[in-house]
């Protein structure tokens, strides 16, 4: 497809057919597909996220609740209660909704059921870290014990180890953890933030997805710096932004089945190999990302990120500028268009 014509698919279970059509059904309110395709997920860091991205379409309806009642005993539908619950809290604390507090202590009941109903499960001790940062105080114990190393900070730690025995190095599970740290104090703490990354990236396995962490904090401090505003953004070019995208690349992406890698991590990766002038790495990115793509973080490089189109223009842009590097290095680097 010529880069002039090709429009980019935003949808949240990516390349996962088996999720599309799950959520589809999910969408008018049938369960059943939901239940099949958990039953027949069978590796935890898949779990995780399909279980995410069904609890964010589930979150607006009854339907999870309806399987629990025809099927009180499942586990798998307590912990999609879990889920729902959870994501239901989040929503209303983003949002300033008056029963915040009662939604918060029914998915933290929530989650101590889906753990103890499902004990090898990750996913509610990964929930009840998403809850952690409603504690903006920390006030619960549980959210301010000591840290695992220096330079690190008070919080949760204690559910990250337990999600970490269940499934070492999820990557949801850092990826709230990262959360926490930016609601820790009034306006976040960049410096704990990257200190936390540093740490947790290197300690990840070759392969893993928090290899691609760093980029995350990266993009945040972008966005806090209004760099979109800046006729020549230097930050994406320096040493340390160009290192952090090789070894993303070469110690995850290059490891692993793209398949296997979430749409928002291949779109940062992307973004941050575009951003550090590496087009060539950038454009076997960007096929692996298909005809998909997701919002952030190129709507952080527009004047108004909650407008999609600007996004969208601009990761248009990139990626033929990428795909065009690749073309011209020569045969066994061109990506297809």
């Amino acid at each position: 497809m010529a880069p002039d014509t090709f429009r980019p698919v935003y949808h949240p279970a990516g390349q996962d057919m088996e999720l599309r059509a799950a959520l589809q059904d999910l969408r008018t309110g049938r369960w059943l597909s939901m239940r099949d395709l958990l039953a027949a997920t069978n590796d935890w860091p898949l779990w995780t996220r399909r279980t995410q991205v069904l609890a964010a379409v589930a979150a607006g309806s009854d339907t999870v609740q309806a399987w629990r009642t025809e099927e009180p005993e499942s586990s798998a539908a307590a912990v999609m209660h879990c889920r729902v619950v959870v994501e239901r809290a989040l929503r209303a604390h983003r949002d300033g909704h008056r029963r915040t507090q009662e939604l918060w202590h029914e998915a933290w009941e929530a989650c101590r059921l889906a753990a103890h109903l499902s004990p090898e499960d990750p996913v509610p001790w990964v929930c009840l870290l998403a809850l952690a940062r409603l504690d903006e105080g920390q006030r619960l114990e549980e959210h301010r014990t000591a840290p695992p190393g220096p330079m690190l900070f008070p919080g949760p730690w204690g559910l990250l180890a337990q999600a970490d025995k269940r499934d070492p190095y999820n990557r949801e599970a850092y990826h709230r953890m990262l959360q926490f740290v930016y609601a820790r104090r009034a306006g976040g703490h960049l410096a704990e933030a990257v200190n936390f990354v540093q740490w947790a990236s290197s300690a990840a396995p070759l392969g893993s997805p928090l290899k691609a962490l760093p980029l995350y904090v990266r993009v945040e401090r972008h966005r806090r710096e209004n760099g979109h505003e800046k006729a020549l953004d230097l930050h994406w070019v320096t040493d340390d932004a160009a290192r952090d995208g090789r070894l993303a690349l070469h110690d995850w992406f290059d490891v692993v089945q793209p398949a296997a890698c979430t749409l928002l991590d291949l779109s940062h990766l992307a973004h941050a190999l575009w951003g550090s002038l590496q087009f060539a790495d950038a454009a076997r990115v960007f096929e692996a990302l298909g005809p998909f793509w997701t919002t952030l973080p190129w709507a952080y490089r527009t004047s108004d990120p909650g407008d999609a189109g600007l996004a969208e223009e601009v990761f248009l842009r990139a990626r033929a500028r990428c795909l065009t590097a690749a073309r011209d290095a020569g045969p066994g680097r061109g990506p297809y268009a």
